[in-house]
């Protein structure tokens, strides 16, 4: 028996698993919690050390409930975009900015008036590393100064667990306006944004995901209470990462992981560039096709915020409310709901606009809000699908996974907003099994990527749209996206320019 060692790290805790790699079997999980800081409005942090400390937790636990098992290979995902500034020992420098941290907005709007080959592909949104780089050296200039290193949780991680810095090529490509064709960072776009020095601070090396970085030092292996020294796999991204364990590699299959927020992941076989949609990247996850990232900001939190903050609900009543308004017919409400409570990540790339209700009149109670709103998110995925479909990339699967499927009217409604069958996976656990498939390659489990994402695929469960609702919601569609046109300056914190999308309808 092989066994693998994933560890996840997500915005409220690590995620330690423990896979077989002969029996594809997901053994055992394990989880600890760390804390999320606000020091400001739109700022978000975190405490590096807590997610050593969290880690060494999980793993400890998980390797005593399996009796302490040799281990085979190593492999790490987590969010992207959370930044760290570190001396070259790995002390964190200040708390990390947290890929929800949205202070670095100025910084990302002065980037997209900068024209350059790698920008064509993203780079722009406040989310991104190198804005945020850009705010640290502009605000917090003595330690930028200081930083040996700047880079994602994910690099950080890897280097305490190997004493190497590299970089994953996923990150880089996708968030660092990385050339992972001509495998270069592009210094002249990093200078023309006023930090030169960046590619200086960024780790030194880029390998792709389930190459070899390095091996389990003796310290670590202490730390997370792991015998031996197993091979260190390269990760990246969680919510990319799981798509080698969906198998959501192929043309045509999107990746839908719906929670409190939603990002949609697919990849084509040639560059197309799709207004509004992060990418295409070239090579970020696996080598030849290209990836499209399309994603929304809030969703589940917006669920979250009307049953238990604006209706006052615990648990029970959140449920005994979907139940409610799941009596109800698609546009039933009269309501037009914009959900855009925290911006929109595409297609309109806002982190200015804002939500709406429109139509609203005495008659209407909680549950016709909330259901308008539950549509709304439901149609904001479907703009998605909308806007790919214009560019001529048809969506003919997704396979989903992640919390919505605990609020079955959620789930419904985007599955027959979008109109296209959904291959629901039970657990939550798919970025695991991805992290699992790349530590596999690493270890010589398999001789490469591709060969994991065939043997380690999770199977869903089939859900067809109801062709009827589906027609329903695209006449909701189209009045959702009159309304972001009309409504959205309105709305917005200041003036929105959609000329993009319109031209791409």
């Amino acid at each position: 028996m092989s066994l693998l060692l994933g560890l996840d790290f997500g915005t409220g805790g690590v995620r330690a698993g423990l896979y077989d790699a002969r029996a594809h079997k997901l053994l055992r999980v394990t989880e600890a919690r760390y804390a999320t800081t606000y020091p400001r409005p739109g700022w978000a942090e975190q405490s590096p050390l807590a997610w050593w400390q969290a880690a060494g937790e999980a793993c400890r636990e998980l390797m005593a409930l399996a009796g302490n098992p040799a281990i085979a290979g190593v492999c790490v995902a987590t969010t992207s975009s959370t930044v760290v500034a570190a001396q070259e020992d790995g002390t964190p420098l200040r708390p990390a900015l947290l890929w929800m941290d949205c202070r670095a907005g100025e910084e990302a709007n002065g980037t997209r008036a900068v024209r350059h080959p790698m920008m064509s592909e993203g780079g722009d949104a406040v989310e991104w590393l190198v804005p945020k780089a850009i705010w640290l050296a502009r605000y917090e200039p003595e330690v930028y100064a200081r930083a040996a290193r700047i880079c994602e949780a994910v690099d950080l991680v890897n280097y305490w667990l190997t004493g190497r810095w590299v970089a994953s090529q996923l990150n880089a490509t996708c968030k660092w306006n990385y050339d992972s064709v001509n495998q270069t960072f592009p210094l002249d776009l990093y200078e023309r944004l006023g930090v030169p020095d960046l590619a200086q601070k960024l780790p030194p090396e880029v390998v792709r995901v389930g190459a070899r970085v390095g091996t389990l030092t003796a310290a670590a292996a202490a730390h997370l209470g792991v015998s031996g020294a197993p091979v260190v796999a390269q990760g990246g991204i969680d919510a990319h990462m799981a798509m080698l364990s969906a198998g959501a590699t192929q043309p045509g299959d999107m990746l839908f992981i719906g929670g409190t927020s939603i990002v949609q992941l697919m990849h084509i076989p040639e560059r197309v560039d799709v207004p509004g949609m992060w990418g295409p990247y070239p090579n970020a996850l696996i080598d030849g096709p290209w990836l499209l990232e399309g994603g929304q900001v809030s969703a589940g939190s917006i669920l979250h915020w009307l049953a238990h903050q604006m209706f006052g609900l615990d648990d029970a009543g959140h449920q005994a409310l979907i139940r409610e308004a799941s009596q109800m017919e698609p546009g039933a409400t009269g309501l037009l709901v914009l959900d855009y409570w925290m911006g929109n990540r595409t297609p309109y790339r806002s982190s200015e606009l804002r939500g709406a209700i429109l139509g609203l009149s005495l008659n209407h109670d909680r549950k016709d809000v909330y259901r308008a709103s539950l549509e709304a998110i439901a149609l904001g995925s479907a703009n998605v699908l909308h806007t790919l479909r214009q560019s001529g990339i048809g969506v003919r699967r997704v396979i989903a996974a992640g919390g919505f499927q605990k609020n079955p009217l959620w789930l419904r409604a985007t599955i027959d907003a979008t109109g296209v069958p959904f291959d629901v996976v039970a657990h939550d656990n798919l970025t695991l099994i991805g992290a699992a498939a790349s530590a596999a390659c690493a270890a010589g489990e398999c001789a490469q990527l591709r060969e994991a994402v065939e043997s380690f695929a999770a199977h869903g469960e089939r859900m067809n749209p109801d062709m009827e609702a589906f027609e329903q919601y695209q006449r909701l569609l189209e009045r959702y996206r009159e309304a972001t046109d009309a409504v959205g300056p309105i709305v917005s914190r200041r003036p929105l320019e959609f000329d993009c999308i319109r031209t791409a309808a």
